[in-house]
């Protein structure tokens, strides 16, 4: 009996397809006002943002936690102590152990300020990719500087938003995991005012969401945006006519509602060159081409096109904001995650804000501390940090200054790294045996996953900077 709804579902789809643009329309307009009769508090994701975005009292609960073995960034002394008790015992950096990753609370207040500002002063709104960090108490931080959503990748981290109560979720990626999408409903029966929003990019995924969400009993919609992607890119239909057809699927599937479009630009270029930013222009300007033909099809007044990592998204911005004009009610979504702790690498290089004249730049609120064990020929020193505990994927750390010294020679250079040992190169004499020294670090994305706990500094500048706060991650 199910497979054959399912059989008559199917063909009446592939019916649905085949109509003209017109009927569709008519379709996706009657069904956007029935969905209006039947659950006028229904949220979705492009509308206006209301409350604090997720669970405040879940994110202080974080304060109880008690603190163990499980978490390398503590000393033993602090264990069998709360989060908040220890805290207020003032424990300074000095008294923490090497390696370390912390944050740096000045910092990363000035950015969450700076990005707020600038997305205001652009006219657009703020999804951050919440990947980057994994941690709520973050997300919530950036909930209340103003932020619309928070931008996840996969599965798990959908789970982890969920069980803080983040309202508004865009999963940038496309669900095709039939318990996944059971879920997906489950949660959206139960809560009516969580929006969520997932990519789709193939005929082939529009049929497999459908089944799976029909399979489930959804009672409510799932919004999708429709990806384009670029030649060599990563996901993303290739094209804007491979990517009507994909839109024309989701219209005729019940258990989808189109929503708008979006895409990743920055997996078409890696730098700022002239080059690299026509590649990332030229595939906007498709993305605004797809989102002007679907206009007279979307079944809501309010769709959203969205694109825009941490390198790009000024660009973003130029050329997706006039589309608010051009297709009234538009919301143009930016999704910089990094821009939060930012860093000394990869994206001091390449950010929108330290390439523009007059711009505010971000700063770096990341650093890893390691102490020199080594010093086993001239020239050569090893430090207690690798592979396990500091990125390296974007560029190896740069080391800064001594704690309790002063700044480390210019040639100074980290010039490998094993899983547990970084070899520093002449450092000279400010780097003996037993000095720890400060490291800038490059990708953000890919340092917040070795730590499970790290530990926020009130100034990481101040020659004894104490830690106000833990930041608790989940990956």
């Amino acid at each position: 009996m199910g497979e054959t709804v399912d059989r008559a579902d199917a063909e009446r789809q592939s019916d649905a397809e085949r109509r003209p643009g017109a009927e569709r329309r008519a379709d996706a307009g009657r069904r956007a006002g029935a969905e209006q009769r039947a659950g006028a508090e229904r949220r979705y994701f492009a509308d206006p943002a209301q409350g604090p975005g997720i669970d405040p009292a879940a994110v202080a609960a974080l304060a109880d936690e008690t603190l163990d073995f499980r978490f390398k960034a503590v000393p033993a002394a602090a264990h069998g102590l709360t989060v908040r008790d220890w805290l207020a015992t003032r424990p300074a950096l000095d008294g923490l152990g090497t390696p370390l990753l912390t944050l740096d609370a000045a910092a990363l207040d000035h950015n969450l300020r700076t990005m707020a500002a600038w997305c205001r002063d652009a006219g657009v709104l703020l999804a951050p990719h919440g990947k980057t960090t994994m941690a709520p108490a973050l997300w919530q931080a950036q909930l209340a500087a103003g932020a619309h959503a928070v931008t996840l990748a996969n599965l798990p981290q959908l789970r982890v938003a969920r069980a803080f109560g983040v309202r508004r979720l865009l999963l940038a990626n496309t669900l095709l995991d039939p318990a996944g999408l059971a879920w997906i409903a489950a949660e959206l029966d139960r809560d009516p005012g969580f929006a969520f929003t997932s990519w789709v990019d193939s005929a082939d995924s529009v049929r497999q969401m459908g089944a799976a969400l029909r399979a489930a009993g959804a009672r409510h919609p799932v919004e999708v945006l429709v990806e384009l992607g670029g030649p060599g890119g990563r996901t993303g239909a290739r094209g804007v006519d491979a990517a009507l057809d994909v839109a024309a699927a989701v219209l005729a599937a019940p258990a989808l509602r189109l929503a708008g479009v979006g895409g990743y630009e920055g997996a078409l270029a890696h730098d700022a060159s002239a080059t690299a930013l026509a590649a990332v222009r030229g595939y906007l300007r498709d993305l605004a081409d797809l989102h002007r033909r679907l206009a007279p099809d979307y079944p809501t007044r309010t769709p959203v096109v969205t694109a825009g990592g941490s390198a790009y998204f000024d660009t973003v911005a130029e050329e997706l904001t006039p589309l608010a004009e051009q297709v009234p009610g538009t919301a143009v979504v930016v999704r910089a995650g990094a821009y939060l702790a930012h860093d000394d690498g990869f994206y001091r290089g390449i950010s929108p804000l330290a390439r523009a004249t007059g711009a505010t730049p971000l700063r770096s609120a990341l650093h890893g501390w390691a102490r020199v064990v080594s010093h086993p020929e001239p020239g050569l020193a090893l430090l207690d940090a690798g592979k396990r505990d500091l990125p390296f994927d974007e560029g190896l750390p740069e080391p800064q200054l001594v704690r309790g010294g002063g700044p480390l020679a210019a040639a100074a250079a980290v010039t490998a790294l094993n899983d547990q040992h970084a070899f520093l190169r002449d450092a000279g004499p400010a780097a003996p045996v037993g000095a720890v020294l400060r490291l800038g670090l490059s990708h953000p994305c890919t340092a917040f996953d070795k730590w499970s706990l790290i530990p926020v500094l009130d100034h990481a500048d101040a020659e004894h900077p104490r830690v106000v706060d833990l930041v608790r991650t989940y990956f």
